[in-house]
């Protein structure tokens, strides 16, 4: 019934949240109820929408419902969107968990509560735009656009040192972009040298040749602006700042989907642009992945503070996610795409659960807590299922994509170290359970040691409604992955056959996992 909207869905998704940020103009100040209530509505239309995405998306490792409408038709530039397996799911995480951080926001913000939602509903837009460009010059447009929104959410709704996180978080993001334009531009012109003409388009520029040199130098610029974003150690400084700094519901898009952009950008373009330069590089990024797996989950162990736990604790997670994509295998992307999904679902809900505690408490401190479950057992309840998702308990969504993550490392066969990366890196579920079970067992049990938390309210059902929407997802992907896994698996296989050599994928292990996970690894032509 709706299929006449097919080709401009793609174009709805990306800007109806910046025509809602536009409406909110005409909402008056003194309305915060209106501004909650309309954004909320918008944001769950927003979802649907993105649900028709899904429910047309075919399983093919093309892109699909492309609009390529000309604009700066001389350069090569052009209005170019499309998604395929890998941003069909980024996309989807995108609008759900704006969702959730409306609902967030009827208690997490009490001042310019209309510019905040503003702020929200502009970055939703550019991450989504970000998410779905074909256009490098498009692609850049948006991924810059998301900069100003999240300055904002931190500089103006933010915490004492608010200003200090946000001119921080600025200034790293921005340098690692502008490095990464400088090599977008060296590829048109190279693109020009070679066909006679400028383009800005990804398909385009995916066919140039370059030496490698040339592609060691253009990886490196595309690799430090991405690695900045996700953030891989050493780059990782800005994020605690930022995380702590940053509103519930600004730490909650920036764990579930800003970093996401920084391993996107590395499984889009610069593993695709430089195959070369990727095969030279893995041992080096491997060690980068492994250390920061290793280096987040010790840091999270000692942290006195809630939020500089769950923030530090990222660090590990997207090293896993950077772990699986450099093994470059099949199963290891599946499972690093997946984990993406899985850390925006988990991380958020754990930056909520603190961000309840703390409009009841004022404190994020684990000292000032203590046998919490006694007074708000719902609240522990939900705090124990997300906590064990993290941690990568069978059955809920951690799991999943460790476990792939893990076993693509493994029998991968690109680098001869690959063993003992997968190794090495498994000592960090270990430490994940360390931190994340001590901290509850802190928060959670024992007495009740301070007079305030006596009488503090269980999660109230628009809380409970919130993160029963996250829960049903952290059990869909636990225990039914394939649903997942088998949109996403063309467009995984068609960027294993571009960079790994057909030797290489014909070594690597093939067969089926449980749940119906199947792993094709033979090489193809």
């Amino acid at each position: 019934m709706l299929s006449f909207l097919c080709p401009w869905i793609l174009t709805i998704v990306i800007f109806l949240p910046l025509v809602g940020m536009l409406a909110l103009f005409f909402v008056p100040k003194d309305r915060d109820d209106l501004a909650r209530h309309s954004t909320l509505a918008l944001a769950v239309i927003e979802f649907l929408a993105s649900l028709l995405i899904f429910k047309w998306f075919k399983i093919n490792d093309e892109f699909q419902m492309r609009l390529a409408i000309e604009w700066i038709s001389g350069f090569g530039i052009n209005y170019h969107v499309g998604v395929d397996g890998i941003s069909l799911f980024l996309v989807l995480l995108t609008t759900f968990l704006t969702v959730i951080v409306a609902l967030a926001a009827y208690s997490g913000v009490k001042e310019r509560v209309r510019e905040y939602l503003m702020m929200m509903l502009l970055l939703e837009t550019g991450m989504v735009g970000t998410f779905l460009a074909l256009n490098m010059f498009l692609f850049y447009v948006f991924w810059e656009l998301m900069l100003i929104p999240m300055y904002f959410l931190i500089g103006v709704w933010g915490g004492e040192r608010k200003i200090y996180a946000a001119i921080k978080f600025f200034i790293y993001t921005m340098v690692g972009s502008l490095l990464m334009l400088v090599a977008i531009l060296a590829m048109v012109w190279i693109y020009k040298e070679q066909n006679g003409q400028i383009s800005f388009e990804y398909i385009h520029l995916l066919n140039i040749k370059l030496s490698l040199k040339a592609q060691l130098l253009m990886f490196g610029a595309f690799a430090l602006a991405f690695a900045i974003k996700v953030p891989m150690f050493p780059f990782h400084t800005w994020l605690p700042d930022a995380h702590v700094e940053a509103p519930t519901g600004g730490s909650v898009i920036l764990a579930g989907v800003l970093l996401k952009m920084g391993t996107y950008g590395f499984l889009r373009f610069a593993i695709p642009f430089f195959p070369d330069a990727v095969i030279k590089m893995v041992p080096y990024m491997m060690t980068l992945a492994a250390i920061g797996i290793i280096y987040g989950a010790l840091v999270s162990m000692v942290q006195p503070d809630l939020k500089k736990l769950v923030a530090f604790s990222s660090v590990s997670h997207l090293g896993f996610v950077m772990l699986g994509m450099f093994a470059l295998t099949s199963i290891g992307i599946q499972g690093s795409v997946l984990q993406m999904v899985n850390h925006g679902l988990s991380t958020g809900a754990l930056f909520l659960l603190v961000g309840v505690i703390y409009e009841r408490r004022h404190t994020r401190l684990i000292s000032d807590f203590g046998g919490l479950s006694k007074v708000m057992p719902v609240y522990g309840a939900v705090f124990m299922i997300i906590m064990l998702s993290s941690v990568g308990l069978p059955g809920l969504n951690g799991f999943v994509g460790e476990f792939l993550i893990l076993v693509g490392t493994f029998t991968s066969h690109v680098h001869p170290w690959m063993k003992a990366f997968a190794v090495i890196s498994t000592t960090g579920v270990i430490f994940a359970a360390v931190y994340l079970l001590w901290m509850y067992q802190r928060v959670m049990f024992g007495p009740v040691k301070h007079p305030e938390n006596e009488k503090l309210e269980d999660l109230s059902r628009r809380e409970l409604v919130m993160f029963l929407l996250i829960l049903v997802f952290v059990f869909w992907i636990g225990i039914y992955p394939k649903t997942f896994t088998k949109r996403m698996e063309p467009a995984v296989n068609k960027v294993v056959e571009r960079v790994v050599p057909a030797h290489l994928r014909s070594a690597s292990a093939s067969g089926v996992l449980p749940g119906g996970i199947k792993v094709h690894e033979e090489g193809r032509r």
